[in-house]
């Protein structure tokens, strides 16, 4: 643990469930700053703009700066911008401020989508479908995550993975994952001069998050807060990541112990 320099951060389920802060994470993660570790926070959060995620992070009390946080959100922008696409978007219309403007003039030329709850019904599935399916295969189904499902305040929540699916097994278009677990994306939020081996990923997912990072050479710690749901696997087919804690408190009582040591 000595060589760890910096922590890339899950937020929803790992510092947050909505509005509510995970039991001791304010606390916690100004208490990870006075170890000297470089902070991310690295979001598949697809139903705020970063500005209105940072601006409910600090709403419930977070001490952090907009810049530190890695949305999944820009890193779509990006790829939409560098690849001078024209989406139909499937995204909240909070999410949409952070994409380019829709170029009248041009046709669609590919697919955009989030967790857009209120968009999840036929009318825009099916328009989704036919620009993909008209396109013969030229068109780009753009996922900005691929998640199964997340946590919320009533419970765990449907995620956009499942339509993402539907309109690859429709379309035949095989998606294109900008988000965690994505490899680019954990090696974009690295801080600058940071090799992947003295960082380390704290999130509730086992695949996105963790496993993911740990395929790029980072340790990977797994928090129950969020949808990480214990229940559901056996000795034989927990997740094989570099550890499970109770909260993201408990991760950071871990480093302190061993940092340094």
């Amino acid at each position: 643990m000595a060589k760890i320099k910096a922590a890339l951060i899950d937020l929803s389920g790992t510092l947050h469930v909505d509005d509510q802060p995970t039991p001791g994470a304010v606390e916690a993660l100004q208490k990870l700053r006075s170890l000297g570790i470089t902070v991310k926070f690295v979001t598949n959060t697809t139903k705020e703009s970063v500005s209105s995620l940072y601006a409910r992070l600090v709403k419930i009390g977070f001490q952090l700066e907009q810049n530190e946080i890695c949305s999944s959100l820009i890193a779509a922008s990006a790829y939409v911008q560098t690849n001078g696409l024209n989406p139909y978007y499937i995204v909240t219309d909070d999410a949409r401020q952070d994409f380019p403007a829709h170029d009248a003039s041009r046709e669609y030329d590919s697919v955009v989508i989030g967790l857009a709850p209120e968009s999840f019904s036929y009318k825009f599935l099916d328009e989704a479908f036919r620009i993909l399916h008209h396109s013969k295969g030229r068109a780009r189904l753009v996922a900005i995550h691929e998640g199964k499902y997340y946590k919320a305040k009533q419970g765990i929540s449907l995620g956009p993975g499942c339509f993402v699916k539907g309109l690859e097994y429709s379309t035949g278009i095989k998606s294109i994952c900008v988000g965690k677990p994505n490899e680019y994306f954990f090696r974009s939020a690295l801080p600058e001069g940071l090799k992947p081996e003295e960082c380390v990923m704290i999130g509730d997912d086992p695949n996105d998050d963790c496993l993911g990072a740990m395929a790029i050479g980072m340790q990977g710690f797994l928090v129950e807060t969020g949808k990480y749901q214990p229940e559901l696997y056996t000795e034989d087919t927990i997740p094989k990541v570099s550890g499970i804690f109770k909260d993201f408190r408990s991760v950071v009582d871990y480093l302190s112990e061993h940092i340094g040591q």
